[in-house]
């Protein structure tokens, strides 16, 4: 398996993953699960979750590649095609309502690097971060940072890519680039970039600054990038940053960082496997979602957990997830969550409702 491409590749599950996704379905001796209802099926590799101004829930897709193949990604071939897409969740309907966005895949579909997630600023006020370039002149969205009309048309609003190429701040020399989240505000747009191992301000001019870095850490002579996967505003109206970890994924070696514009990052909370979501609760507890609770190197199953504020834990959800990549939480309290997120066609958006 290559490290090379430190940032990028932490998002792809080992190759004998891939071919379980569309095998597993839960552990024989699972527990009792909480109830719930698919919301949305049929999608493509599905990232990102977030309701818009109307209600509606949205979810990106990374896409299934495409008929452009032989292009080399971190772990062979991939396909390059324009079937990143976002879809609207209303009134029990799904649409596909913006399309033809940046997807590279292995050639079977699974594992692809598209639209990673959106977030609303107002009505009308979609961003899109579209994930990493393996072939960067087949598209104008990956790497990138789009805006989404109300009509579906989107256009890019920041290069992040270009800025990782200018500035490598980690020192890699690699070229990495991997928009895989993004929070709206109002004048800005706040941007994990999942390989650059960076958190990044892009401005109502499109101009991209860096507002942390996160460092990479030597665990047994072997250097893990953080890959940064998440952010969320606390109640203290700090940013909450997760991080998934690179290869080889360790088993409880996941962080959540806390960054204050102009301070140093400092780690909020530890111990947790493969991050690849956060979503604060009403309550301030922080929902935890991890895409491969004993890490990516064993099985597909993830797991939600709570984080109280008191830093108690509390796992809320687990064998009913196979690669969760997203969640979100309603008006009503109730959970949604990405399921399948590495797989075409198989991609569903669950809703559950917890005691």
């Amino acid at each position: 398996m290559s490290t090379n491409y430190r940032g990028t590749l932490a998002l792809i599950v080992v190759g004998l993953l891939v071919g379980a996704l569309t095998l597993f379905s839960a552990p024989l001796n699972a527990a009792a699960q909480p109830q719930f209802e698919v919301v949305a099926s049929g999608l493509d590799n599905p990232r990102g979750l977030a309701f818009g101004p109307e209600g509606a829930l949205y979810v990106v897709e990374a896409g299934e590649g495409g008929d452009t193949c032989g292009i080399m990604g971190p772990e062979g071939p991939v396909c390059y095609g324009p079937t990143g897409a976002v879809t609207r969740i209303l009134d029990g309907e799904q649409e596909r309502i913006a399309t033809g966005m940046s997807s590279f895949a292995a050639p079977n579909g699974h594992n692809a690097f598209g639209p990673h997630d959106i977030s609303f600023q107002g009505r009308g006020g979609a961003y899109v971060a579209v994930g990493a370039c393996f072939a960067p002149g087949l598209s104008d969205s990956c790497g990138k940072l789009v805006k989404v009309a109300a009509s579906g048309e989107w256009h890019p609003v920041g290069d992040i890519l270009a800025w990782e190429l200018d500035n490598d701040p980690d020192g890699a020399h690699y070229g990495e680039s991997n928009p895989y989240a993004v929070l709206a505000l109002a004048g800005e747009r706040i941007v994990a970039d999942a390989a650059g191992n960076t958190l990044l301000r892009v401005d109502a001019n499109r101009q991209v600054s860096m507002l942390a870095l996160f460092p990479a850490r030597d665990e047994g002579g072997s250097w893990i990038d953080s890959v940064p996967t998440s952010i969320a505003i606390g109640p203290d109206g700090a940013y909450y940053v997760s991080e998934l970890t690179g290869f080889p994924f360790p088993v409880d070696g996941a962080r959540i960082w806390r960054v204050v514009p102009g301070q140093a990052p400092e780690v909020y909370a530890d111990g947790f496997t493969n991050i690849i979501d956060l979503a604060f609760d009403g309550d301030g507890s922080l929902l935890v979602l991890e895409i491969a609770a004993d890490s990516l190197m064993s099985s597909p199953f993830g797991q939600l957990i709570r984080l109280n504020p008191d830093g108690s834990q509390e796992t809320l959800i687990d064998e009913s997830l196979i690669s969760p990549t997203a969640v979100a939480i309603g008006d009503d309290g109730a959970i949604y969550i990405s399921n399948h997120g590495q797989s075409p066609d198989l991609g569903e958006v669950l809703r559950f409702e917890l005691d």
